[in-house]
Order: C-alpha cells, then structure tokens, then sequence
C-alpha cells in the first residue's frame, strides 16, 4: 500500500511481537524514509495499559500531531487478509468523508458475531451496532449483513477531537462509542472490501478473503486456509 509510517501498538506480553517485527518487517523499511516501530502504553496511564482501541490511539495522539499527515488509518491487528489501501483512500477522498469503515458483507446469520454497519445506498453510514441480535441487511442483498472489519481512516482534525470526546465522556473503544457518536454529525462511509483489487490473486484463491483471528481456533482455521491445496 506505500504506507511509509506505520506504528504498532502492543500491549500483552509484547516481547515476542517486536522481535518479530524488528526481524520480518523492519527490513522493508531500512532503505527508505519510513519506519515501523511498536510502541507500548505510556506508563503514566492505568497503570501502563490500554483501556480499548481508542485510548489506544489518544494515548499517542502527539504522534498525530507531530506527522501532521492528510489522513491517519487505524486498523486492527487481529486480523487476516490482503488489502491495497490506498484504494480505500481513494473512495474517502471522493467521499469527502470525514472517516471511512472498510466493510465485508457476512451472512445475515452471523450478524452477532460483528460489529454491523448499516449503510444507505451511497454507502454512506446511517447505524454502527457491536454483535446485534438482529440486524438491517445490505441495501442490495437481503440475505447478508455489512460487517465492520475494525479498519479506519480519519481526518486527523476528526479524529483527534473525537478522541478528546470520547475521554471526557470515558469512552475507550472505535466500534462501541467513537463511531457511533460521530454519525451524528460527520460524514461516514462504508468502503466495501470487496471492491479493493489486489494484483496476482489466483483464479481459486478467495477473492476478497478476510477473517477474524480473535481466537486460536480461528488462527488456527486461517492458517489451514494459506497452507491448503490449493490455498484459500
């Protein structure tokens, strides 16, 4: 995706997660202007953790604001898949988006198992509802559902004054309370995964393969799927 700038935020037991990033990843960067780096709670705070996703970002928001960048993308990291972000970028620009949800359609079955975006028909977001019971299916497909991937781009000035809300308020997390709140006076959109076009895709391969890997079970699933004949 030519992000140059990545930082990751670990928190449990991250010695293992920066040798490995320091080893796989870093050389990636070692040529260029960018970097990769992990960075750890401020110790100042809790006790030196993370109270979610969002105190997460707002505990380095110096960082933001020191890069000043045009957009800043927050994406979870529990997850497998393969994605060219800059055509995500492409559709928030055009959008004039405010902030923009990557989505994935699911079957309308498993709703409860993810945070679920409703969108009106020019994907813009009208509802963000975590594990519903029941949920309001795609505009064009009434048997499935659009699930949030947990991948976000901001206006940094959105993103940080959303930030500063949501720790007046004592709010921690992106998919419970930031982006909820912000459909109320921003513009959000839903980028469908589906759409992103990564080049050497197999003919048999899954075209717009994601999964969540929150678990060992479905880490283990995952990685059955890439050594699989053929891979998935």
């Amino acid at each position: 995706s030519r992000i140059s700038t990545i930082y990751v935020l670990a928190q449990y037991k991250p010695e293992s997660l920066i040798k490995h990033i320091s080893a796989a990843w870093a050389p990636w960067f070692a040529d260029g202007d960018g970097i990769i780096k992990v960075l750890l709670p401020r110790s100042n705070t809790l006790g030196g953790q993370y109270k979610g996703t969002a105190d997460a970002v707002y505990q380095h928001l110096d960082l933001v604001r020191a890069h000043a960048p045009d957009t800043v993308a927050v994406f979870a990291a529990d997850h497998v898949y393969r994605m060219d972000v800059r055509q995500m970028l492409d559709f928030h620009e055009s959008k004039r988006a405010d902030a923009t949800v990557a989505a994935v359609s699911v079957p309308l079955e498993q709703a409860c198992n993810f945070g679920v975006v409703t969108t009106a028909e020019d994907g813009r977001v009208t509802g963000f509802r975590e594990k519903p019971r029941t949920a309001t299916p795609m505009p064009r497909d009434p048997r499935r559902v659009y699930a949030s991937m947990g991948n976000y781009l901001f206006d940094p000035d959105v993103l940080e004054h959303a930030l500063e809300e949501a720790r007046r308020a004592g709010d921690t997390d992106f998919g419970r309370d930031v982006l909820p709140r912000l459909l109320q006076s921003r513009r959000v959109f839903a980028y469908d995964f589906a759409d992103n076009r990564v080049p050497g895709v197999q003919d048999y391969e899954e075209k717009a393969y994601w999964r969540d890997v929150g678990t060992l079970a479905a880490l283990a699933a995952a990685q059955q799927d890439a050594m699989g004949t053929p891979p998935r």
